[in-house]
């Protein structure tokens, strides 16, 4: 199919920065590398930015990952206290990529030590934290980042422009969903996002999130939500301190309790008369990462799936019987951002791709002065949406989204 006209934003030049970023960044597993090779790539893949980042410090409480991240990613030092890095005074920015127990006190800290702050999501492991969290930085005048990096893949970014254009017309239908298979193995290792203690909720916070970041910001506000949750592996084999991921697994040893969700599902009410349903699973067998959404308008219908990030299903009928069907839009250097990776279309971005779009848009904002989306006011949204949920799961009837205490 070729590319439908329509009237793109194009990325304007930034005034030339004059000094380097410094960051720091709390947390080197493997989302912390991925944080790290991202900034790295901003000024080569923005080069018009003028953008400047510098690795200045990273901190793990693993010696062995904190020296990696030093030797590997290029930090001028490490350390084992996620303190040092606040109280460096060449670090204006930094990333927080640790376990979700940690978010909170990391980003209360970071906000009075005057930090712009860059946190994965959920942040923090209930709503309640996520409030606490986005008010210091509210407080403080902080601008602030969240890991929703689903959102920037460009023909995401495409459909939101049709979206809000109206191409669609009136929206009447979503169905968002994320299944996963990364616990589907039983011998799959209990790692902190399967225990309450350090992770809070399961997939609610770990996929919901998501899907609920991308309903919000394609079909806007969420009336009410009516839910349920299933543990469906119950017990995992324990993991050795400081090794692996949530991918790792584990052998026939020790085993403990798994104590937050692998399934949750919702029925959704939005606030414009939409209606729809959210579906995640972490156990789901043959679903790599089904990161999805669908959207119906009176007009025509979009259909998105992270496994084919490059490819949108699109229909908008033109009153001819024969053009009254799906197509397949490929991705171009048309939306916005493809072009600083491919000068072609039909070029395949991926993952991590997402993550250096998501850094640059940061940093675009810290060298601006300005807060950008998504921001700790966003993902105050999202849990808003997902206490709801979880009081459903109690209540067993629908409950309101409101605002949280």
């Amino acid at each position: 199919m070729t590319w439908i006209r329509h009237n793109l934003h194009q990325e304007g030049s930034l005034q030339q920065m004059t000094q380097a970023i410094g960051i720091g960044v709390i947390g080197m597993g493997w989302m912390g590398q991925v944080h790290a090779r991202a900034y790295q790539q901003v000024p080569s893949r923005f080069p018009e930015s003028g953008l400047a980042p510098r690795l200045v410090v990273c901190a793990d409480d693993v010696p062995a990952r904190a020296e990696e991240g030093r030797t590997r990613m290029g930090f001028a030092r490490c350390t084992t206290d996620w303190r040092d890095v606040l109280a460096d005074r060449d670090v204006q920015v930094i990333s927080v990529t640790t376990p979700n127990h940690l978010h909170l006190e990391i980003v209360q800290a970071a906000a009075k030590a005057g930090k712009h702050i860059f946190c994965e999501k959920p942040v923090g492991r209930s709503p309640q934290e996520t409030a606490l969290i986005a008010q210091a930085a509210r407080e403080a005048k902080n601008l602030s980042w969240v890991g929703f990096n689903y959102r920037w893949a460009p023909l995401v970014q495409f459909s939101r422009k049709l979206i809000a254009d109206g191409t669609l017309g009136r929206l009447t239908h979503y169905r968002g969903r994320f299944f996963a298979d990364y616990g589907s193995n039983p011998s799959g290792v209990l790692s902190w996002r399967f225990q309450r203690e350090l992770a809070g909720s399961g997939t609610l916070g770990d996929l919901m999130s998501h899907v609920v970041d991308s309903a919000l910001m394609l079909a806007g506000p969420i009336r009410r939500v009516v839910g349920n949750q299933r543990t469906i592996v119950t017990q995992r084999p324990l993991p050795a301190a400081g090794h692996g991921t949530h991918f790792s697994t584990g052998s026939q040893g020790p085993k403990a309790p798994v104590t937050n969700e692998d399934y949750v599902g919702a029925l959704v009410e939005f606030a414009s008369g939409a209606v729809g349903t959210f579906e995640v699973c972490r156990v789901a067998k043959g679903h790599g990462c089904e990161m999805a959404w669908e959207v119906d308008g009176t007009l025509g219908g979009l259909k998105w799936n992270y496994e084919r990030m490059n490819e949108l299903t699109i229909h908008l009928p033109d009153g001819n019987p024969a053009h009254d069907g799906h197509a397949i839009l490929q991705a171009g250097p048309q939306p916005p951002h493809f072009a600083a990776f491919y000068p072609g279309p039909a070029n395949s971005m991926g993952y991590e791709d997402l993550k250096v779009i998501e850094a640059y848009e940061f940093l675009k904002s810290v060298a601006a002065g300005r807060q950008g989306q998504p921001g700790f006011a966003d993902i105050l949204s999202v849990a808003e949406v997902l206490d709801a949920i979880q009081q459903s799961w109690s209540s067993e009837k629908w409950e309101s989204v409101q605002s949280i205490a």
